[in-house]
């Protein structure tokens, strides 16, 4: 595997959602997870995955969960996030797409983060993990606005 992945969007304290959903709507922020995770596996925990309540279609869907008797018609299911990026072995870059959890398990395993800062301070329940941004180099910076202002950011990990 050349690439593990981490794509998300957090607001400026760090909420990633809320009442198990994204606490806003950014078509460009969709446009760009789509764009980035066409045909790529994209690994998430069980609770993002009933948030979602699909498929995703192009792309293979692994879902991380304790449950040893859960299974989902057309997903891989793992035990944890080495096992799913196991399953991911032939992808040149596969993705961590969250939740919380998936995000923590596997801060130490992901070499590229794809990041939308979402320019707000909001409520929510479920929040990024705290990341030593010594570890990362921003690669490129993009700013919009939509509903609420946001810049895309994309880091490599140094030395990784």
């Amino acid at each position: 595997m050349q690439h593990l992945a981490m794509i998300v969007a957090a607001s400026e304290n760090n909420v990633i959602g809320v009442d198990g959903d994204l606490p806003w709507h950014l078509s460009e922020d969709l446009k760009r997870f789509k764009k980035l995770t066409m045909g790529h596996h994209i690994i998430m925990g069980r609770k993002t995955f009933d948030s979602i309540g699909r498929l995703l279609p192009g792309r293979t869907t692994v879902i991380v969960t304790r449950q040893k008797d859960y299974t989902f018609d057309g997903a891989k299911i793992a035990h944890s996030v080495e096992q799913a990026v196991d399953f991911a072995a032939e992808d040149p870059c596969p993705f961590i797409v969250g939740g919380a959890q998936i995000y923590l398990a596997a801060m130490s395993l992901v070499n590229r983060l794809f990041l939308t800062r979402v320019h707000t301070e909001i409520d929510g329940d479920t929040f990024l993990p705290k990341i030593d941004w010594s570890d990362w180099e921003l690669k490129s910076s993009v700013s919009g606005s939509a509903e609420v202002e946001f810049t895309f950011e994309d880091y490599v990990r140094q030395n990784g």
